[in-house]
């Protein structure tokens, strides 16, 4: 079994030949470049160049020597893109170490600060200070007199810092789009996972920043409909022609709404099928309509248990990060709750503190565990719990993985 057929078997709820690994198939993922390039260095691989394809988050592109370690099955669409040197231009990280970035990213040294414009060149969209390992958003282009801009939202689209700052495959027509997906496929059996987004929620926090959209959503209901019914217009126009560039070479599209918190969703259940749910059926199910084949994933961090009938209901095949330490997201909860209905994508090994500070032995325990419930009758794919943060030790995760491949063998 190949891990493209592996991964595609435990979505029909089968338990594979072993349990599918998920490491940098999409931004969530996968790891900071600081960590990445410490990985490298403690388990005495080539020293390479590092390339940060996703800017905010400053996260590595994997090396296939990394993915063959870890018996890695997935694989991001945006890996078949940006393969020539001069696809990429130097930088450096906020510990010091050279690095490079896609060519159409540029940021500029402004009184100790690193600033991002958006393409106008005239508005900064994000800001790293001195200290900082992120980009933080600096533009809200819905903020002041969102109701003159409605018919302008395309437009606005482009000024938040995500959508500015795109990692490959980058500013490319849909022919090359297409030839990039192809060459990716013909040369991996790895699950491949593209990328569209397609936020409602996080593009409305995107937009007219977080505070603001929560007031629109309770004090303007009429507005904030309107508002997001042109999102979903822009989303389905831009739908179509990338899934009919893409969708023959990938297996699962992603969309990103990130609806969750440490002690429960950021929005009501009722709040959730008023506003958010008919967005994503539509969406989602026009995905469905021109791409059969494709499993559909949420991006989405925090607690979402109250929201799970609702998402999976919407079209929802499966979900990442699974943040086990939220309110209500304990694995033997979800897996006896929606085991037979939906696909647990991540929840392996807690980030925020087994990860960072547990002893080697403490992660091999906790993974085993976790497996011990996901696995069983298909329907997982290991992930960690979002990102591995820049101060996670090598070890640690060396550990992580190689739990996951003792589990394997422990019940092959």
């Amino acid at each position: 079994m190949n891990s493209r057929e592996r991964v595609l078997q435990a979505f029909n709820f089968v338990q594979p030949d072993r349990v599918p690994v998920d490491f940098g198939g999409h931004r969530s993922s996968g790891i900071m470049a600081i960590a990445y390039v410490k990985l490298r260095d403690y388990l005495g691989l080539p020293k390479r160049p590092v390339r940060v394809y996703d800017i905010p988050q400053q996260l590595a592109v994997l090396d296939e020597d990394i993915l063959d370690r870890f018996n890695v099955d997935t694989i991001e669409m945006g890996r078949g893109f940006s393969l020539k040197e001069s696809d990429w231009r130097p930088w450096v990280l906020p510990d010091g170490t050279d690095c490079f970035l896609p060519r159409w990213i540029e940021p500029v040294r402004e009184n100790g600060n690193w600033v991002i414009y958006h393409p106008d060149g005239k508005t900064p969209v994000g800001l790293m200070k001195p200290g900082m390992i992120y980009f933080e958003q600096t533009c809200w282009p819905m903020a002041d007199k969102p109701e003159e801009k409605l018919d302008r939202v395309p437009e606005m689209w482009t000024y938040n810092m995500w959508a500015a700052l795109a990692s490959p495959p980058g500013p490319v027509s849909y022919d090359e789009l297409a030839a990039g997906a192809k060459r990716l496929r013909e040369r991996t059996s790895r699950a491949i996972l593209g990328l569209f987004g397609g936020n409602f929620f996080e593009g409305g926090q995107m937009t007219f920043r977080m505070d603001n959209f929560y007031m629109l959503l309770a004090s303007d209901p009429a507005l904030a409909h309107r508002f997001l019914d042109k999102m979903l217009e822009m989303h389905l126009k831009s739908l179509e022609p990338w899934l009919k560039a893409v969708a023959p070479y990938i297996d699962i599209v992603l969309f990103g709404d990130d609806l969750g918190m440490q002690t429960g969703p950021q929005i009501s259940p009722r709040m959730y099928r008023e506003f958010f749910k008919p967005r994503h059926k539509a969406l989602w199910g026009r995905a469905k309509e021109l791409a059969p084949h494709l499993k559909i994933m949420l991006h989405s961090c925090g607690s979402l248990t109250p929201l799970m009938p609702d998402l999976i209901d919407a079209g929802m095949d499966t979900a990442n990060p699974v943040q086990i330490t939220s309110k209500d997201m304990e694995p033997e909860r979800l897996k006896a709750a929606f085991g037979r209905q939906h696909v647990f994508w991540g929840g392996g090994c807690d980030t925020q503190q087994v990860l960072r500070a547990g002893a080697p032995a403490e992660i091999r325990d906790h993974v085993w565990h976790n497996l011990d419930i996901w696995a069983p009758g298909g329907g997982y794919v290991f992930q960690q719990v979002h990102n591995i943060m820049a101060d996670i030790p090598p070890q640690n995760i060396v550990a992580m993985f190689d739990a996951v491949a003792e589990w394997n063998a422990a019940h092959a």
